[in-house]
């Protein structure tokens, strides 16, 4: 690696939400395109894919992606992002209850893999708003043995740019203020920097915001990204985003804007922090 070289964690989210995103990042991940995916262990579909994350899992970090919003059959707990929003900076949340939903979640993934988590971040985001964060303090405590180091945590406050949706980023930056200074205090490794928010609309142009993010983000940067398999799927608004970021992800033009912005895509432990 030379000296002007960045090290950047491109992260999946979404694993096991559907067998179409999880053969999708199965094979990214496979092809060396992906260095980190999070799961979904609620998902009925989570069992069955996780067969196929262990053959490739020992060249990407696996994570938790922790869920308060996507409707699955067990998900009791599910509601809107914007009752999550509200509710959180309101403090009328449960933290215990958050907790144990928590420690179920993670459970559930230690289960079909046999190990704890990687990493933690949280579907939407849900995971640094306020009293959530209290909550997925105490399920680490509570599941990660005393003295072992605990999952990084994304730290999405910490975002590099806003993509084609500034008021989101502006939305997301002041729900989750605090969670870093919050996970530090807790003795937990979180990411430096965070980036890859966007419209998520298949005409929003993934390549080139990507060819941006490989060109800017800054040494230790954590981007998500969202690729599946061609999926038609009703139940996923963001099916038709999936497909396109696959298939730049997967070609030749994806490994040559890495080598161009000179960016070496690397698991946490990595990271400089």
């Amino acid at each position: 690696m030379n000296a002007a070289s960045r090290k950047l964690v491109l992260c999946a989210d979404d694993f096991g939400q559907s067998a179409a995103i999880s053969a999708g990042i199965v094979e990214l991940i496979a092809m060396r395109r992906l260095s980190a995916t999070s799961v979904m262990s609620e998902s009925p579909y989570w069992p069955a894919a996780a067969l196929e994350l262990v053959r490739v899992q020992q060249l990407a970090d696996v994570g938790l992606h922790l869920n308060l919003t996507h409707p699955f059959p067990v998900a009791s707990q599910a509601r809107s992002l914007g009752y999550w929003l509200v509710m959180s900076n309101l403090r009328l949340l449960s933290r215990r209850r958050l907790a144990e939903i928590f420690m179920r979640q993670i459970d559930a993934f230690t289960r079909e893999l046999g190990r704890l988590p990687d990493f933690i971040d949280g579907h939407q985001h849900v995971h640094a708003f306020p009293v959530i964060r209290s909550a997925l303090t105490d399920a680490i405590a509570a599941r990660w043995p005393a003295g072992a180091a605990g999952p990084w945590l994304r730290t999405p406050e910490r975002l590099i740019d806003g993509g084609d949706t500034p008021a989101k980023a502006l939305v997301l930056r002041a729900a989750c203020f605090g969670f870093a200074r919050h996970a530090s205090q807790h003795g937990l490794r979180v990411t430096p920097r965070f980036g890859g928010v966007y419209s998520l609309q298949p005409d929003a142009d993934f390549a080139g915001k990507m060819r941006h993010w490989l060109r800017s983000a800054p040494d230790g940067t954590l981007l998500m990204c969202h690729p599946g398999l061609s999926a038609a799927d009703p139940a996923d608004p963001i099916h038709a985003a999936r497909e396109r970021e696959y298939h730049y992800l997967a070609s030749p033009e994806f490994l040559h804007d890495c080598e161009q912005a000179s960016v070496q895509l690397r698991r946490f432990g990595e990271l400089q922090t």
